[in-house]
């Protein structure tokens, strides 16, 4: 019989979310995880299986905890202004590499990231009654204003065009 486990699992996942979302799948390495999450590196494997299934649990924590209450929030948005200042105020950063670094070659990351993307479309689309395409290219938008780094400055002018009253 082995020894009981030395670490709460939740909390290494919530960490790992934190690492990844800073520093992207690529950029952190087995040995950054066992020393930032206090997790030896055994441990580490037979809990996850792979720093893949790590970073998988990550995400979809990240997904739980951070993209569903949004859409969840984006569903009583009262213009497009709003939800544009909901998503860009909103901690994204692990889907939005996820998006750009896992996606395009690790399917089931991709199909989270479809996933959750599509959760944002369709509840942008619901609250403000547009259709889909536009919900689309209004989520597009503000994850790029995340990607530039400058989501208030950008924000401000669209929310403007987008609303007047702003």
């Amino acid at each position: 019989m082995g020894r009981p486990r030395a670490f709460d699992e939740d909390e290494v996942v919530r960490a790992a979310v934190g690492l990844f979302g800073g520093r992207a799948y690529d950029g952190v390495s087995v040995d950054d995880l066992v020393s930032h999450l206090g997790v030896h590196r055994n441990s580490l494997y037979k809990t996850f299986g792979s720093k893949r299934g790590l970073y998988l649990a990550a995400l979809r924590r990240h997904l739980a905890d951070d993209v569903r209450p949004l859409a969840d929030a984006l569903a009583g948005a009262p213009d497009a202004a709003t939800a544009l200042r909901l998503v860009t105020s909103a901690d994204l950063g692990l889907l939005v590499l996820a998006a750009v670094e896992r996606a395009p070659v690790d399917e089931e990351a991709a199909a989270e990231v479809r996933a959750a993307l599509d959760a944002v479309d369709r509840a942008i689309a619901d609250a403000l009654g547009a259709p889909a395409d536009l919900a689309a290219a209004l989520t597009a938008a503000a994850l790029g204003m995340l990607v530039r780094g400058a989501p208030g400055s950008v924000g401000a002018a669209l929310a403007r065009r987008l609303d007047p009253s702003v």
